[in-house]
């Protein structure tokens, strides 16, 4: 009876594999499967800002949103995409010396790319159809009110705040290796997601939709008026300030996922390898030993 799911050990092992596999797409593939990745996340990140936005609750507002935004990575792990922090497991294959560190800036350097233009694709798409404009102008309102705040973090918690956050959606995409079922998959890409966003951890790919559809927002006089925040904030969305905002949050998500969780299984399973491999070396001089 085949098994319906992987043991932690066979998990570091297809992650292994994986690395392997997505270096061998073609550059175009796996460009094309980046825009896709960056469009799921971006339609989950918008659905999530309507369903969330007139919430005055904190808590239930971050609730509401954590339940709706993981519909972009299910898409992902279900329809087949390329997604930026997903790929930082890359560096499982590289540890394991299966591909190069070439390979890896090649792929994340072609899919941050892809996913970039996915977003920007979602955001330009929800502009022109007045989609912002929705609930008055308030559902664009809302999204000033988060880039306001994402492009007012300093270094030191952009960084942070991005390893958190990849530390949460590598384990989710790790995890979902684990089933071999729809079912299993879709849980395992909800529940750690719906934390990531209720924590209001900062997300290299969910920053790219949030801040360029605020950037759009901000063109649009009516919504501006409904902005109620300080307006040295307002004044900070921008492409310079942006751009501040990725950089952190980049690397803090490469550390999240591409060292820590990464790393951390690749000191479990290949060093436990490697005692085992010492072991059956001694076992069977030791057999040699007492047949001589």
């Amino acid at each position: 009876m085949d098994k319906i799911i992987l043991s932690p050990k066979e998990i570091y092992e297809y992650v292994e594999g994986v690395g392997v596999k997505k270096c061998s797409n073609r550059a175009m593939q796996t460009l094309f499967l980046g825009i896709l990745a960056g469009m799921f996340i971006a339609l989950g990140g918008f659905a999530a800002g309507v369903a969330s936005h007139s919430i005055a609750n904190y808590g239930i507002a971050k609730l509401v949103a954590g339940i709706v935004f993981p519909v972009g990575l299910i898409l992902v792990l279900l329809c087949g995409a390329e997604l930026f922090t997903g790929n930082n497991l890359l560096t499982v294959a590289y540890f394991e010396g299966k591909i190069t560190l070439q390979d890896v800036l090649k792929n994340w350097v072609i899919v941050f790319i892809g996913n970039l233009i996915g977003a920007l694709i979602i955001s330009s798409l929800l502009y022109l159809s007045g989609s912002l404009e929705a609930d008055g102008g308030l559902v664009g309102a809302y999204f000033i009110k988060v880039a306001s705040k994402k492009v007012s973090l300093n270094l030191g918690q952009a960084l942070t705040s991005g390893i958190l956050c990849n530390i949460v959606v590598c384990l989710a995409v790790w995890g979902s290796y684990a089933a071999k079922d729809t079912a299993g998959k879709i849980l395992m890409g909800f529940f750690p997601i719906m934390a990531f966003v209720i924590a209001g951890f900062e997300h290299c790919v969910a920053n790219m939709f949030y801040l360029s559809a605020a950037l759009f927002a901000k063109s649009n006089d009516v919504i501006v008026a409904l902005y109620h925040g300080p307006i040295e904030k307002l004044d900070k969305i921008d492409i310079p300030h942006i751009i501040n905002n990725l950089i952190p949050v980049t690397i803090g998500n490469i550390v999240g996922g591409g060292i820590i969780i990464a790393g951390m299984y690749c000191v479990i399973y290949k060093r436990r390898e490697k005692q085992n491999n010492i072991i059956a070396s001694k076992e069977r001089l030791n057999i040699n030993s007492t047949s001589n």
